[in-house]
């Protein structure tokens, strides 16, 4: 049976969006080409008409996730309304720091779930993933230099290191109140430095 073009793109979209979740969820390395496959509802023998390998599997699955990252940047800007950019940023910044966040490791932002993992990776997702880093961070500097900020190439680096760190000891602290109290805490510092009511 031939497909049209426009099949083969959907179906390669719904083979990312799976390996995206696993990769989140439970790291590259113990990813495996057949689960994903099956997840996805096709056959194993099917991969090699979308993917060279499971390299490139992984590069493009985390292509994937940034632009994912960058469809939530979006999506909270449109729910801002007319407040611009500053509830833009307030609406992004309580949803990644945000107990529906944590407990969604699958679902959420590829760095906080790959960071440590990328340096072990090959050159190919590796560079995936600083091409993302690069956009995600550029359009927070964007917002940030909008809203008056002064070196906000500097400072959108220095924010999304809090978010992903916080994130990350958010989802290492056992105790749900504690972590709570992690996720709580950073949006109180952060509304401070960039002079936005995000705890609210």
């Amino acid at each position: 049976m031939r497909y049209d073009p426009d099949h083969k793109l959907q179906t390669r979209q719904r083979v990312l969006r799976v390996a995206a979740h696993a990769i989140r969820s439970d790291g590259p390395t113990r990813v495996g080409v057949a689960g994903v496959m099956r997840e996805a509802g096709l056959t194993h023998g099917g991969f090699y008409a979308h993917f060279q390998s499971k390299d490139d599997l992984v590069a493009a699955a985390i292509t994937q996730m940034f632009a994912d990252s960058l469809a939530h940047w979006r999506n909270a800007q449109q729910h801002a309304g007319d407040g611009g950019d500053e509830a833009g940023m307030v609406a992004y910044l309580r949803q990644y720091l945000s107990a529906a966040h944590r407990d969604a490791p699958g679902l959420g932002c590829p760095i906080a779930a790959l960071a440590s993992e990328v340096p072990r990776l090959d050159e190919a997702a590796r560079d995936a993933f600083a091409a993302g880093s690069q956009q995600l961070t550029q359009v927070l500097a964007d917002a940030l230099e909008r809203l008056g900020h002064d070196d906000a190439a500097a400072l959108a680096v220095s924010v999304l290191s809090e978010l992903v760190g916080t994130l990350a000891m958010a989802r290492c602290e056992p105790d749900r109140a504690r972590s709570e109290a992690v996720l709580a805490g950073s949006r109180r510092q952060l509304g401070r430095r960039l002079h936005l009511e995000i705890d609210a």
